[in-house]
Parts: structure tokens; C-alpha cells; sequence
């Protein structure tokens, strides 16, 4: 070692000792608002995401530091959503270097922090094999906020280069566009929650005022038409539930949906016949299981009132396949004495239904009736 490099190191410890001036840093000028803008991301505490890991591994690669955080600097801590080199999940705002850096305007570069009176008497600084470089990038939301910094450090002085500065600001913006991306989807998750219990407390409504009609009404036929559509909103709020529990909102799957309408027909039957589904493990588009929910009604409607005469007992069962080219076969069949459902629905509202049904669903029926039963069988293409 020369004797100018001599002199540079004790000049850095005659520095050293005369900083008496306290580690934490100041509070941002409008602190309160910074932390309610950092609360609504909802990330502190949040696991490790492979996302934030990337943007902190390229910081210290670009960057030629060991270690590099994702530090959000909260009221008593400064919590890391992602760390390399470190081994730890926060630091208390005492050793937090990055509460001073939320405080500038730009990168806030420290290349020997035993000489700057915010860190010579850090912990972490002055601590055996202390950190003795930082540079830090602000993470500001669109108002101006610092939430925290995208931070990387050494255990010797440098200085980054113009370059290394340029990444440290992109990555920085990286890191907030995944924070804005993330709370963009939880509101969207909680919008989605409140108008799913909107349309179920407007379809339990519904409900309740058909079947208060029913009872009231004097005339048979009136009483079945009512029921019909009782039955049939009962069909559309199992398919909305159904669409909401769905990782897509195009997707349904046919195997849960129908388990869960047959149950529900089952609970509108006489307790002679049962109702049962074997559908494979099948996924369609919310328009198709729509269509297929609602041919599962109406097959159940017909077959309750003419398959089953005088309380005779029996069976419901709805099953579906996938075939060779992925066209997707649909089998509805009771053992009853049979049943045309031409000649059973007329005009009327289910004949329309089961065919606005089946083109809608682009499919082929095919029916075959004897006094084994009635067996229906719905074809639908490949989409």
C-alpha cells in the first residue's frame, strides 16, 4: 500500500469519528400520504415473487454489487420484496439507507458511505465487513409518492457508471409496474366479487317471487309454468357460480357445473326418482355450458311430467365425452315409459328453449324413445 492511499485511510477515519449526526433520516414531507400509497399496493409481507427476484438479480449483475434489494421503506421498518446477497427480510429504518434515498429526487449514490453523515454511524456500515457503496433508485408511484427503492450495495467503495445508473432508473420503473399491475388485479378482483354478490342476491330475488307466485296461484298449469321458470333461474345462478369460481371468465367446467344443476334438479323431484351426472373432466365456453344447462332443465322438466306417471319411481342421468376430434357428446336419458319432445312441448316455451339451445350450440340431436325409456343425444362440433 502507497503513502497516498495511507492518507486516504486515515482521513476516512478521522471522518468516521467526527460524524455524530443520527442515522435515521428525516420523515418525507408527506409521509402520511407516501404510506397510505405504499398500504395500496398490498404487497408488504407478500412471498417472494419470481418477478421482483429477476429485477433485483439483473440490478446486481448490471450493476457489479453483491447485493441488491427491493427495499419498501414502511413507518418503523424497510421491508425487502426481494433480496439477493443479503439473507434477510427487513431492517429496522435505523440501518435503513434507503430512508434517505426516498428523500432525492434521483439516484441517490453514496461511493464510500463512512464519509457521508447519513451512514458513517450506520450498523451496517460500521459493523465488521460493513456496506460500504450504495445507490438506490426511487420506486415512485404516478403522484410523486416514494414507496421505497430498487438499492444496490458493495462491501467497498465505487462509483456506478452512467450506464448502470440508466438500468438501475429503468428496472426501478420495472419494479412499479408490476406493483401497479398487481393492485390493478386485486381491484378487479374485488369489483368482480361485488357484482357476483350483486347477481346472486338479484337471482335469489327472482327466485323467491316466482315461487311466492306458485303457491298462491290457483291454476295447475299456471303452478307449472312458474315452477319451470323457477327451475330455469335456478340453472342460470348455478352457471353464474360456476363462471365465478372459474380461473377464466370464458371457461366453465361441464363436469362440476352439471354435478352441481343435477343436485339442484334433484331437490325440485319427488323423491322416487333420482338424478345423476357422469361427465368427464370437460372444459367449454361459458355460452356452451349455458346452452347445455339449460337442455338439462328442460329434458328434466319433460321427463318429470311425462316419463314418470302416477309417482313411478326412476332415474335422471346426464353424461358427457369428449370424442375423436374433441367433438363433445352429450347423452340425456331416463328410464321412464317414454317420451317425443315434440309431441310433449308443442309450441310452447321448452320446445323453443331446446332449440335455440342446440343452435346455439351448433350441435346434432339425435332421440330415441321406447318403453325402456328416452334417450337424447346432443353432438357438439369441435370448436
Amino acid at each position: 500500500m502507497n503513502v497516498h492511499q495511507l492518507e486516504i485511510n486515515a482521513l476516512s477515519a478521522q471522518a468516521c469519528r467526527r460524524v455524530t449526526s443520527p442515522t435515521k433520516a428525516a420523515c418525507h414531507p408527506r409521509n402520511a400520504d407516501r404510506l397510505a400509497a405504499l398500504q395500496s399496493f398490498n404487497v408488504l409481507d407478500t412471498p417472494r415473487e419470481a418477478e421482483f427476484d429477476d429485477i433485483c438479480a439483473l440490478a446486481a449483475e448490471i450493476c457489479g454489487t453483491p447485493v441488491a434489494l427491493i427495499s419498501l421503506v414502511d413507518d418503523n421498518r424497510q421491508w425487502f420484496k426481494a433480496e439477493i446477497g443479503l439473507g434477510a427480510a427487513q431492517t429496522s429504518l435505523r440501518e435503513s439507507i434507503c430512508s434517505h434515498a426516498i428523500l432525492q429526487d434521483d439516484i441517490l449514490e453514496i461511493p464510500d458511505t463512512r464519509l457521508d453523515t447519513r451512514t458513517a454511524d450506520n450498523p451496517l456500515v460500521t459493523q465488521q465487513d460493513g456496506f460500504l457503496f450504495y445507490a438506490g433508485a426511487v420506486l415512485e408511484t404516478d403522484d410523486g409518492l416514494p414507496i421505497g427503492t430498487l438499492c444496490t450495495l458493495d462491501y467497498q467503495p465505487r462509483r456506478l457508471t452512467g450506464t448502470q445508473k440508466t438500468t438501475l432508473r429503468v428496472l426501478a420503473r420495472q419494479v412499479m409496474t408490476q406493483l401497479q399491475l398487481r393492485r390493478a388485479l386485486d381491484q378487479q378482483k374485488l369489483m368482480a366479487q361485488e357484482i357476483d354478490h350483486r347477481v346472486k342476491n338479484s337471482l335469489q330475488s327472482i327466485t323467491s317471487i316466482v315461487r311466492l307466485q306458485a303457491r298462491k296461484s290457483e291454476n295447475a298449469e299456471t303452478r307449472d309454468v312458474l315452477n319451470d321458470l323457477e327451475r330455469r333461474i335456478g340453472s342460470i345462478a348455478l352457471l353464474h357460480e360456476e363462471l365465478h369460481k372459474a380461473s377464466s371468465s370464458e371457461q366453465v367446467r361441464l363436469d362440476s357445473l352439471m354435478s352441481n344443476i343435477s343436485g339442484y334438479l334433484q331437490q325440485g323431484v319427488v323423491d322416487s326418482i333420482h338424478i345423476d351426472s357422469r361427465f368427464e373432466r370437460i372444459m367449454v365456453q361459458s355460452k356452451q355450458a349455458s346452452a347445455i344447462a339449460l337442455l338439462a332443465n328442460e329434458f328434466t322438466a319433460n321427463s318429470v311430467k311425462h316419463a314418470f306417471p302416477n309417482g313411478q319411481a326412476g332415474r335422471i342421468r346426464f353424461s358427457g365425452t369428449c370424442m375423436a376430434g374433441e367433438a363433445l357428446r352429450i347423452v340425456m336419458e331416463d328410464d321412464g315409459i317414454g317420451f317425443d319432445r315434440a309431441s310433449v312441448a308443442g309450441n310452447g316455451l321448452g320446445l323453443k328453449i331446446i332449440d335455440a339451445a342446440i343452435e346455439q350450440l351448433n350441435a346434432t340431436i339425435e332421440q330415441d324413445t321406447d318403453h325402456n325409456g328416452t334417450r337424447v343425444v346432443i353432438t357438439v362440433p369441435a370448436a
